[in-house]
Parts: C-alpha cells; sequence; structure tokens
C-alpha cells in the first residue's frame, strides 16, 4: 500500500475552505466533497488529481448502455459495467485500509468499503441518467435503483450483486440484530453519506493511536458539514488534548460545556473539570 502523507497547512488549510463552500452548496456535488476529503488525506492528490478522478468517472458513464430500461436493467447493467467488467467490490481486508475511505484511491485499487464503492456505483450511474441513490443500511451501505415501489438494491462491496428482500434483512439483522424498518430503504442525503464515510475514518484512526492526526482532521471535516452532532466538539476536544494541544483543547471543552449545560448540567460540570485538568498539564 502507497504510504499515504497528509498536505502541508496551507494546501489543507485550501481544501478545508472548499469542502466548507460545497457542503453549503444548494446542491452540494458528492463526487467533489469525496475527493477533498481524500485530498486531507494524501498530499499527492493534487486540483489536476481530482479532475483525474472526475473524467475517470465520467469515462466510467460513458461506456455504459444509453438507458438500459427500468431499474432492474440498470443495477444489471451496473453490475455487469462495474463489477464484472472493471472488477470493482470489496474484501474483509479493505476494512483495515484508510485508502479504502477515499474515492481516488477507490478508483486506482477499484477496491474499496462499501460506502466508497456506493458512490462510484451511484456517480456513474447517475452520469449516465440512472434513477439511483445511496441507501444507508445498518452497518452495510447500498444503493437503490427505482422509486419505492419498484426499488431494486444493490451491494456494490459484492459486485453489485441484487439484493432479495430476505438479503436486506439478513444485512440488517446481522448488523443491528433488529429487523428491517422501511424508513431504512430511504434514499441518503448526500451529506448524511459524507459524514458517514468521515466516521468511518475516524473508527480506522481510533483503532491506531498513533494517527490521531488523521481522526483530527476526519472530525474537523464533520464539523464543517451545516448539520453535524454536537458531540463532535468533544470529540475534536479530546483530540486537541491527547496530541498535546492542551490550551486549544482546554477551551473547546469549555464551549462544548456551555452546550451542554442547558440540557444537563451535572454533565457540563464533567466537561468543565477534564477542561481543567487539561490546563493543569500546561504546568
Amino acid at each position: 500500500m502507497r504510504p499515504l502523507h497528509p498536505p502541508g497547512p496551507e494546501r489543507s488549510a485550501e481544501w478545508r475552505r472548499r469542502f466548507g463552500d460545497e457542503a453549503r452548496a444548494e446542491r452540494p456535488d458528492l463526487s467533489a466533497l469525496c475527493l477533498l476529503v481524500g485530498a486531507q488525506a494524501d498530499g499527492e492528490l493534487d486540483e489536476a488529481g481530482m479532475d483525474a478522478a472526475q473524467i475517470e468517472l465520467d469515462r466510467l458513464a460513458g461506456e455504459l448502455p444509453f438507458r438500459p430500461g427500468g431499474p432492474r436493467s440498470w443495477a444489471t447493467a451496473l453490475a455487469e459495467h462495474l463489477g464484472d467488467r472493471y472488477g470493482f467490490r470489496g474484501t474483509p481486508g479493505d476494512y483495515q485500509r484508510l485508502d479504502s475511505s477515499l474515492l481516488h484511491e477507490v478508483l486506482r485499487r477499484r477496491r474499496g468499503l462499501p460506502i466508497l464503492l456506493s458512490v462510484v456505483w451511484m456517480e456513474v450511474a447517475r452520469r449516465a441518467g440512472a434513477p439511483v441513490y445511496g441507501v444507508a443500511l445498518p452497518g452495510h451501505f447500498v444503493v437503490g435503483f427505482g422509486p419505492p415501489e419498484q426499488q431494486v438494491l444493490v451491494d456494490p462491496f459484492d459486485g453489485g450483486r441484487v439484493l432479495t428482500g430476505p438479503d436486506a434483512e439478513l444485512l440488517v439483522a446481522g448488523a443491528t440484530g433488529a429487523p428491517l424498518d422501511p424508513s431504512m430503504l430511504s434514499p441518503a442525503d448526500p451529506l448524511d453519506v459524507v459524514l458517514r464515510i468521515l466516521n468511518n475514518i475516524r473508527a480506522w484512526a481510533a483503532a491506531r493511536p498513533e494517527r490521531s492526526d488523521v481522526a483530527l482532521w476526519a472530525v474537523e471535516l464533520s464539523l464543517l458539514l451545516p448539520s453535524h452532532p454536537a458531540r463532535l466538539r468533544y470529540d475534536r476536544a479530546q483530540l486537541l488534548v491527547e496530541r498535546g494541544d492542551f490550551l486549544t483543547g482546554a477551551l473547546e471543552l469549555d464551549a462544548y460545556a456551555e452546550v451542554v449545560a442547558a440540557v444537563d448540567e451535572p454533565a457540563a460540570d464533567r466537561v468543565r473539570r477534564q477542561a481543567r485538568a487539561a490546563r493543569a498539564m500546561l504546568n
């Protein structure tokens, strides 16, 4: 695996500015946001590299048959094109790789996590005119084609295999132990997709304490999304303290305590004590 080195401070700040602008756009571009996430992880990904990734998505879309038919025909066409012809799919080992969460690397390797492979499926299908969207099943992201009454689900991690109703129920039961709820089959908002990708990156970094730098930029990008859990501010503060930036971390903890105090004063007091402990480390 090629070692990934983050960009320098100036380039990183520029990518974050562009990420924030795109996230606040009237119609955020999912592929652009994913590539900007990749640019935070990989200092070798520049403007030309991001353009090349978009061109590759265009090329893959241009090779699809023209409007093959209904939802199942679209699903079959994508599976034959991306899964069979080009070999896009996932393996258990992909969960251990940071590049499995980076769109430009997934396009290069044709391997990745379910959600990134789903982004490839969605972006190629969308460019070709398909009625496509992401479906955020618990624990396993998939792709949907067509309206609810004709919905066809496919699993890009398995090469685009069409899922039956029982298949989807098994995926949900395996992840949660609970039955499939119809609400789980609704189209996923692009910004929710990006947040889930960033959460996956944070989970990867959490298992590798030496990569707290990755966890930090992932949480900071998450905070640029218009809607995000307030808890992320606390997570950022903790990461700052762990990385030795005690003063900034303490300030973040105090700010988070003010938010929490409105609903849970005892919890706010605990966070304030953590802020004092962080400042004490400066002595």
